[in-house]
């Protein structure tokens, strides 16, 4: 399953940004299609909870003396504050177990001017793939339906809660916009390892039955074949952009 193409854009009217933040950068996807677009003298902070997902995201990246790799909590930044112009998170914020504070610490680490710029997914009907999987596996535990990707990564979508906890957090210029991309995948049985196998779908599956990983794993095979076809197979995702400043 290739992995999810960048939805962040970072625009500037002037010139980009000189001192840059990644939170929670994952496998580094945002991090290889940003680098090069930043200046030669940019300084570009890229964070992530796991040492193991920075490990992972730093071998993918091209030797550039202009990243710094760092273990941090976005919840509590090891930064001073001012120290950024720009803050960008790639759907993350779902994740953190306290959103106020995690804004909070956004907004506390970029200058007067700065910008923090997330994106969430939007809900699961809009993500075809994740739907078919979230459907696969429900067929199989009818009466207790593993609904992780639904509740949790699908499941922060609301603009006006959104709006409300930034505002809590200190932000007074807030804007959204819903982007609509295509996802790609060799095959239905990429897609159904990647989620069934790679996720915490996987845990809530296994807590149901640990014998029936592979069993939900075929359920989302036949279901994504029968929505999308056999071979390389594509499906519609969606998130929603927000761009903040105080």
């Amino acid at each position: 399953m290739r992995p999810t193409p960048p939805i962040l854009r970072i625009e500037s009217p002037h010139s980009p940004p000189g001192n840059v933040i990644e939170i929670a950068c994952g496998t580094g996807v945002v991090t290889r299609a940003l680098a090069p677009r930043l200046a030669g003298d940019a300084r570009y902070t890229v964070t992530d909870l796991s040492q193991a997902m920075l490990d992972h995201a730093s071998s993918h990246q091209p030797d550039d003396e202009r990243i710094t790799w760092r273990q941090a909590d976005a919840l509590d930044l090891p930064f001073r504050g001012d120290a950024f112009d720009v803050v960008v998170c790639q759907f993350s914020a779902m994740f953190f177990p306290g959103k106020v504070t995690g804004y909070s610490e956004a907004a506390r680490v970029f200058n007067a001017d700065g910008k923090f710029i997330f994106s969430v997914w939007d809900d699961i009907e809009s993500n075809e793939f994740a739907d078919a999987v979230t459907h696969a596996a429900a067929s199989v535990f009818p009466d207790d339906p593993p609904m992780f990707l639904a509740r949790t990564p699908h499941g922060y979508h609301d603009e006006e809660l959104i709006r409300d906890q930034l505002g809590s957090a200190g932000f007074s210029h807030v804007t959204s916009e819903r982007i609509e991309k295509i996802s790609s995948a060799p095959s239905a049985r990429d897609v159904a390892l990647a989620y069934c196998h790679g996720t915490p779908l996987r845990n809530e599956i296994e807590s149901r039955d640990r014998g029936a990983l592979d069993q939900v794993t075929d359920s989302a095979t036949r279901e994504l074949e029968a929505r999308f076809g056999s071979g390389p197979i594509t499906g519609k995702i969606k998130g929603l952009v927000i761009t903040v400043s105080l």
